[in-house]
């Protein structure tokens, strides 16, 4: 839209200025005389123009200040407010089933590993060991009677072969006797009544031999037997007394589960637990969370990922210190999905009323523990993230596996210390006499176990058959 130049107001009267109707006579119209050319912008218009390039020049400056700031320092960063502080929630759970009896931690109190936290009632586990030593005593007895049928077996098997060289004497007379008899019966010297009585004494001999026979093969199946369940072992290494001795162990466990420690050093939160109550297996009493383990989860967009490292330097600030206490940490890894992609409800994008939402992946920052024991955090607390993404050089996933654990306890590696020498404490006390002491001074034998004993009535129990059975035999 133009404007029409400005009249000067003599000019605009002259303009206006028509003849009236009124005039008797007709009169010459002077002519009108046009505007007079402008020489330059009047004061006002020059003062707008000014300004006006000074607020051009002035915008031009903020734009090129702020693009060089972009281009030499805001590129280089990645920031988020979307960050919060995350930790392991160590939960405490029973492995086994009892009533709660004595509770020694709450809330916000701070416990170290090994401590006791829930004490649960012991007397069924109790009864249960004591029913499993006395199991493994029985067994180490029974066990010791196999052993011991071996030399009864084997002297069984010498009888009976005794018997079947008896029989056989007896046939070698009753033969001589009949063939005496026999050679007298020409001449009437023996009747025939003697004759016949010869000839049954060799018939019920040569039966004799056969049931002998018969014994000492079924001696010898049963001392065969027997021999299957002792060879190669000893009374301490017999499936038998194994089986009862696992079974001590398992109820020694737990008499000592009945008393749970905490896992790991931190801070009791969320107790649930009540005096009295019935709990089960697994089921959640308590959390301890170790503070000096906490990192950040700073979920960014997914168009801040494009220059995100691992090994990057991030600076954090918390809510709960302000922006006077600053923490110092690293990129330790990206996330491998959304927040959306692992949520309970993922979000079902083929429907047909779509609406397009930037996403967000968690990228895990790992923090300086010193600055966690001067400042300590709290997990959920809000936490803002910026990442220094000029360093380049990183990898945006981890390549290799973890070279130790992440975390461990050995907390729990002490229970079933004194369940060994409970186990070979009862099969010393059954062994007898004469094995018990060479079970428990004999020396390499492993943990748990009692070593052999090289006697001939226990070890060697087929051999010293063996050697019986020749002995007979000979005699």
């Amino acid at each position: 839209m133009t404007s029409s130049p400005v009249l000067p107001e003599d000019n605009a009267m002259t303009v206006n200025a028509q003849p009236s109707s009124d005039s008797a006579a007709p009169s010459a119209v002077a002519p009108v005389p046009g505007p007079a050319p402008v020489s330059g912008p009047t004061p006002r218009n020059g003062k707008r123009r000014r300004a006006l390039v000074g607020i051009a020049a002035v915008v031009v400056l903020v734009g090129g200040a702020w693009g060089l700031y972009e281009w030499q320092v805001g590129s280089h960063y990645e920031s988020t407010d979307n960050a919060y502080v995350q930790g392991n929630v160590v939960q405490i759970t029973p492995q086994i089933g009892g009533t709660v009896m004595a509770i020694m931690a709450d809330d916000t109190d701070f416990v170290k590993a090994g401590q006791p936290l829930v004490r649960l009632d012991p007397t069924d586990a109790r009864v249960a060991l004591d029913q499993a030593e006395a199991a493994l005593a029985q067994a180490v007895r029974q066990v010791r009677t196999l052993y011991a049928n071996n030399g009864s077996l084997a002297a069984q098997v010498s009888l009976r072969q005794a018997d079947a060289v008896r029989a056989q004497s007896d046939i070698a007379r009753a033969q001589d006797d009949l063939r005496r008899r026999q050679a007298l019966t020409g001449n009437g010297a023996v009747s025939k009544e003697e004759l016949n009585h010869a000839e049954t004494q060799l018939a019920n001999a040569r039966s004799a031999l056969a049931a002998a026979q018969a014994g000492v093969t079924a001696a010898r199946e049963q001392l065969t037997s027997n021999q299957s369940l002792t060879e190669g072992t000893s009374v301490a290494q017999h499936p038998s007394v194994l089986a009862a001795a696992g079974k001590v162990r398992e109820a020694y466990l737990a008499t000592r589960r009945a008393e749970l420690p905490a896992p790991v050093d931190g801070y009791v939160a969320r107790r649930t637990v009540q005096l009295g109550q019935r709990v089960a297996a697994g089921a959640p009493l308590m959390s301890i969370v170790p503070l000096n383990q906490v990192w950040v989860d700073a979920n960014f967009k997914e168009v801040q990922l494009r220059k995100i490292r691992l090994g990057q330097p991030v600076k954090l600030t918390a809510d709960v210190y302000g922006t006077k206490v600053e923490y110092d940490g690293k990129v330790a890894g990206l996330g491998v999905g959304t927040g959306a992609a692992f949520a309970l409800l993922p979000a079902q994008n083929a429907t047909g009323n779509w609406i397009k939402v930037v996403q967000r992946v968690p990228v895990r920052i790992a923090l300086e523990p010193r600055q966690l024991v001067d400042h300590p955090l709290r997990v959920g607390l809000s936490m803002d993230a910026v990442i220094d993404v000029a360093e380049q050089g990183g990898k945006t996933l981890a390549d290799a596996p973890r070279a130790t654990a992440l975390s461990q306890t050995q907390v729990y590696e002490a229970l079933d210390s004194g369940a060994d020498d409970d186990v070979q404490r009862i099969i010393a006390a059954n062994l007898g006499r004469t094995l018990a002491p060479a079970a428990a001074a004999r020396p390499g034998a492993p943990a748990g176990r009692v070593a052999p004993v090289e006697t001939p009535a226990t070890l060697h129990g087929e051999s010293a058959d063996k050697l019986a059975l020749q002995k007979a035999v000979r005699g």
